[in-house]
C-alpha cells in the first residue's frame, strides 16, 4: 500500500494518475468517507474478476440498496440518473455513487477519451462505456451520507449539467468512439446451431427517431415546394430531399441498418414515390392543401413502419445468403 499526491485538484484528475500508474488488473475506488459500507466490495469487485462484466458500481438508487441521506441530495441524485435514463438511454441507475471498480485494460483506452477532472468524471466514463457496447454491473449498497462532505451539491449539477452538454455533442459529431477489448458472447454448446445476428435494439431505435423526424421534414420541405409547384413534382421534390437526409442521418446514428438497406434504397424511394403520389392525387381540389399534406405523410409514415417491421427479416435473409 502506497500513497501519491498529484499536484491537479479534482476526483478525476486523482482517478485518472493512480488508474493510469497501477499495475492491476482491476482498479477501483471508493470515497474516502467510507459513505458505502464495505460489505459490498467483494460483491463489486467479484463481477469484474469473473470475466462477466468491464465495469462495476455500486448503485443507491437499485432494489435493496438502503441508504440514509438528506431530501436535496436524494431529488438531484434521482433527477440527474432520470436524465440519463431518457436522455442518454443509459441503464445503470447511479452514475455519482463513490463505488465503482473497472478492467485495468478497458478503463486506460476510455480515461484517454475522458475530458473530465472532476466530479463528472464517473459520468463520462460511464457513458463512454455503455457506448462502446461496455457491459455495465450494478450492486445495490448501504450507504449514508456523511454532513461534513466538502461536495458543493449544486454547482456540482451545475457542471455536470454541462459536461453532459459537450458529450452529447461528441457522441452526435461520432467522437465517441473508444477501440476497447469487451468480451463477446459465445456458445457454450460443442455442435451449437446459431440463429443469425439480427438488428440490435439501438440501432431500431435510432431508425424509429429518425423515421418520425423525417415524417416532419417530409412536411414542412412538401408545403413550401406546394406553393411553387402542382403536387405530382412537389411531392417528388419534398421526398428526394427528405431522402437524403434520411440516408446521411442512418448513415451517422444507425449504422447497423446501413447493409440491410443500402441496395434496396433506390426501389424504396421509387415506391415511396409512386404511393405518396396516388395518395395525394386522390385529394379532391376543393379540400386544400392540409388535406394533401395529411395524405401524404400519412403514407410515408405507414410505409416508414412497414420498413421497420421489416428490417428484422430483410437482415436474416441477408445473413442467410
Amino acid at each position: 500500500m502506497h500513497a501519491r499526491r498529484i499536484q491537479v485538484k479534482g476526483r478525476g484528475a486523482a482517478l485518472r494518475a493512480a488508474w493510469q500508474a497501477s499495475p492491476a488488473d482491476i482498479v477501483a475506488y471508493m470515497d474516502v468517507d467510507l459513505s458505502t459500507d464495505l460489505d459490498a466490495l467483494f460483491p463489486l469487485l467479484a463481477a469484474v474478476a469473473s470475466g462477466h462484466s468491464e465495469i462495476a458500481i455500486g448503485t443507491r438508487l437499485a432494489h435493496g440498496s438502503r441508504t440514509r441521506r438528506s431530501l436535496r441530495r436524494e431529488i438531484v441524485s434521482r433527477g440527474y440518473n432520470a436524465l440519463l435514463r431518457y436522455g442518454f438511454g443509459a441503464r445503470f441507475s447511479d452514475a455519482q455513487c463513490g463505488f465503482k471498480a473497472v478492467r485495468a485494460d478497458v478503463a486506460r483506452p476510455l480515461l484517454a477519451r475522458v475530458e473530465d477532472d472532476s466530479w463528472f468524471f464517473d459520468t463520462e466514463l460511464l457513458l463512454l462505456a455503455e457506448h462502446n457496447g461496455l457491459r455495465v454491473h450494478e450492486v445495490p449498497v448501504d450507504w449514508i451520507e456523511d454532513a461534513d462532505s466538502r461536495v458543493q451539491v449544486v454547482r456540482t449539477a451545475i457542471d455536470d449539467l454541462k459536461g453532459l452538454a459537450r458529450v452529447a455533442r461528441t457522441m452526435a459529431r461520432g467522437g465517441a468512439g473508444v477501440e476497447v477489448a469487451r468480451r463477446e458472447p459465445a456458445p457454450a454448446h460443442p455442435d451449437p446451431v446459431l440463429s443469425p445476428r439480427v438488428v440490435t435494439s439501438a440501432a431500431i431505435t435510432s431508425f424509429a427517431a429518425i423515421g418520425t423526424v423525417s415524417a416532419v421534414l417530409y412536411a414542412l420541405l412538401y408545403l413550401p415546394l406546394r406553393g411553387l409547384w402542382p403536387p405530382v413534382p412537389a411531392n417528388l421534390g419534398a421526398l428526394v430531399l427528405t431522402c437524403l437526409c434520411t440516408l446521411v442521418a442512418n448513415r451517422r446514428w444507425a449504422p447497423g441498418l446501413r447493409a440491410a438497406m443500402r441496395l434496396r434504397a433506390p426501389a424504396l424511394v421509387l415506391a415511396t414515390y409512386v404511393l405518396t403520389t396516388l395518395a395525394v392525387l386522390t385529394v379532391p381540389p376543393w379540400a386544400g392543401l392540409a388535406a394533401e399534406v395529411s395524405a401524404i405523410v400519412t403514407t410515408y409514415c405507414l410505409l416508414t413502419l412497414l420498413r421497420f417491421a421489416a428490417l428484422d427479416r430483410l437482415v436474416l435473409a441477408r445473413t442467410r445468403n
